[in-house]
């Protein structure tokens, strides 16, 4: 599993300069509108200092991070749904994503255009809310058409999945994100029945997480915008947002890692803007991580959703580890750190044989016993 981020908000508020930051992958970027013409799709590697102590304990040839992909689309503005600019056109490159990161400008620049004559970050916001539901209200509309027609001479079969897309629409119509419709998990998910929602994949539907850009001067509370965002959040009931300066972030990519520190010390931050990014990826999710070190040549990380069990963490693995799964060796990473080693841990009891039902927590380090 890869967690997967998808990056929206209006054009010039830094969304590709914040790709830049995470990725290094030198998207370009300029201060005019619609920038970002091709989607820039890039992979980072998950920061994790638990993965390092592993792999001093172990000595493995090989470390593997987990990984975090992004995709940053054209900026929206206002009128995107009726084709106006050009991150509609991209919508679609995001649909697939587990989360919607949305870049606000929470920043003053005369040198940096901004598509409205005053800056206000709660109106962009809501611009950027709008045209996602407006896009999402078409594409569902468009869902429950095809439904109505498979639904002649079958209309017992499809009423709970037509009952489930109108409540949708109804809460769209009435200018609220799919996510705040009254839907329990199973109806999200369509276990038990055909899904109403297999085929269409709402980005409203998608939790969302507020990047707050601002000035470095701002850092790290992120002065009065960021305030303004902080607030909205927390009265839409959403994560609080992340606070950073994306420009700031970028540059730092390219400094000497202990310069780079020192120099976030000084401005009262105590780690890379990158690392606070995907750890709120992750708490928004409910993902966490778990560690396998297969026979000591290599340290790996692993993306799981929490309550996810050990067999499902052996899928994650390899299919053929969960098809002939025989029972996993478990121990947590801070019993193994204090123990200096597996057999350490062993030795006081905190290596323990769990079966396929065994719900994986953050930080375990597995060894997978399986049959060929």
């Amino acid at each position: 599993m890869v967690l997967q981020l998808g990056l929206v908000g209006l054009p010039n508020v830094g969304k590709s300069t914040l790709f830049n930051a995470l990725t290094q992958a030198g998207a370009l970027v300029a201060n005019y509108p619609f920038t970002t013409i091709e989607p820039n799709i890039g992979v980072v590697a998950v920061p994790d200092a638990r993965l390092q102590r592993l792999a001093e304990i172990i000595q493995p040839d090989k470390v593997t991070p987990a990984t975090l992909r992004v995709v940053d689309i054209a900026g929206l503005v206002k009128g995107a749904s009726q084709g106006e600019g050009l991150g509609n056109q991209f919508l679609s490159h995001i649909r697939g994503v587990d989360a919607v990161a949305m870049v606000v400008r929470c920043f003053q620049d005369e040198n940096v255009a901004h598509v409205t004559e005053t800056l206000d970050p709660v109106a962009d916001i809501e611009t950027v809310e709008l045209e996602l539901m407006l896009d999402d209200l078409a594409l569902l509309e468009r869902h429950q058409e095809r439904l109505q027609t498979r639904a002649k001479g079958h209309a017992k079969e499809f009423e709970e999945q037509l009952a489930i897309v109108e409540g949708l629409l109804d809460t769209l119509r009435m200018g609220q994100p799919a996510r705040r419709a009254a839907l329990e998990p199973r109806q999200w998910a369509g276990e038990e029945y055909s899904p109403p929602l297999s085929d269409v994949a709402l980005l409203t539907a998608k939790p969302l997480l507020l990047v707050a850009n601002v000035a470095e001067d701002d850092l790290p509370e992120g002065g009065p915008l960021a305030a303004r965002v902080r607030a909205w959040a927390e009265a839409q009931g959403a994560s609080s947002p992340i606070v950073l300066c994306a420009q700031m972030e970028a540059e730092l990519g390219a400094w000497p890692a202990d310069d780079a520190a020192a120099y976030r010390a000084e401005l009262g931050l105590s780690e890379p803007g990158l690392a606070r990014f995907v750890r709120a990826g992750y708490a928004l999710l409910d993902y966490i991580t778990f560690f396998t070190t297969t026979g000591g040549k290599e340290v790996r990380a692993w993306t799981l959703q929490r309550g996810q069990t050990a067999l499902e963490a052996a899928g994650a693995i390899h299919t053929a580890m969960a098809r002939g799964f025989i029972r996993a060796e478990v121990v947590g990473y801070e019993a193994l750190a204090a123990a200096g080693s597996v057999a350490g841990a062993r030795e006081t009891g905190h290596l323990q044989l769990e079966g396929r039902e065994y719900l994986v927590q953050d930080g375990d380090v597995l060894h997978i016993r399986f049959a060929i």
